[in-house]
């Protein structure tokens, strides 16, 4: 298959391009350069600005594409999906297109609506919307050609986040650790890898439709999850409230939380139709050993919960 990637040498892009290698697809990257230029040196490179030029497109085909939306904006999804000349497309998207979070998710849960007019740059808080209205361009493009991934928590090496990176890491390390809320908390995550195989597959097969893209298969709880990562690990529950009187951060400070109902049902997202569809899952420790593994090596410390936090809040337990 010839297989155009947007974007590709950064995160989930890599699962996609790892995953399209491995089965013996011919990759063409389109991006700016900008990130891991110097990644896959033996693939053929397309240099250019998404938000800009796409004139280096025309004349060429592809089997498919993958569109893992680096602009953000639905006017260039727009131009994008009117300027490649492919047979199916596959476009990146998000649980967060969703409205009412409160409530357990499948694909026909109501949406927000796009913005009107369309913001001039990213506004992260019309982040849902912008997405409805660049899932509804590529669907206008391509209608049954076009298949619709909403991701969740996407996690595993190389992460520009500690959403999930700061767990392996942290019980690694040993002593009491801090677990916050209810153990019974459900989690759904996926691991960059396995979504970036789903993607190909879903090229590969021209499947085309909206799909839930979160996981695991089997649900985790929050307790099951940690104690997965690190079976020995000396959990202290501290629960929502007293985390919250303290001014504790959820999801980014202290990730995989996040109290209350408001949002409870982006951790029940229902991923049936992806499962039908062919979407797999790795075991949750080999995502944890391989995102431990490589951040030791890169070293990188982001601002999640102090280990000198963590202390006072565990202190007098």
């Amino acid at each position: 298959m010839k297989l155009l990637v947007f974007g590709g040498t950064k995160f989930l892009g890599r699962g996609v391009v790892d995953a399209a290698l491995a089965r013996g697809h011919a990759v063409t990257l389109f991006n700016r350069g900008q990130t891991n230029p110097g990644l896959y040196p033996d693939v053929e490179k397309i240099q250019g600005d998404l938000k800009g030029d796409l004139v280096a497109l025309e004349g060429r085909t592809w089997d498919a594409a993958i569109d893992l939306d680096p602009t953000q904006l639905p006017r260039f999804t727009r131009r994008r999906a009117e300027t490649v000349e492919v047979d199916h497309y596959v476009f990146v998207s998000t649980i967060s297109v969703y409205s009412d979070t409160a409530k357990p998710i499948d694909e026909e849960s109501p949406l927000f609506d796009p913005p009107d007019p369309e913001p001039e740059e990213f506004d992260p808080e019309q982040y849902g919307g912008l997405k409805v209205g660049s899932e509804r361009v590529v669907q206008e493009v391509f209608g049954e050609r076009a298949a619709i991934a909403r991701a969740g928590l996407i996690v595993g090496p190389h992460d520009p986040t500690d959403r999930f990176t700061y767990w392996p890491r942290r019980l690694a390390e040993g002593g009491r650790v801090l677990a916050p809320g209810d153990p019974s908390q459900p989690v759904q995550l996926i691991d960059a890898r396995d979504l970036g195989a789903f993607l190909v597959h879903l090229a590969e097969q021209q499947i085309g439709g909206v799909f839930n893209a979160t996981g695991p298969a089997e649900p985790l709880t929050l307790g099951e999850t940690l104690e997965r990562i690190a079976s020995d690990a000396d959990l202290a529950w501290v629960d929502d409230q007293t985390l919250l009187d303290a001014g504790v951060g959820p999801w980014m400070e202290l990730p995989l939380w996040l109290p209350g109902e408001e949002y409870a049902g982006l951790l029940r997202a229902d991923i049936s139709r992806a499962l039908a569809a062919g979407l797999t899952f790795r075991p949750i420790e080999e995502t944890a050993r391989d995102t431990l593994a490589w951040s030791l090596e890169a070293g990188e410390q982001r601002p999640t919960l102090t280990r000198e936090r963590e202390q006072e809040l565990l202190a007098g337990r």
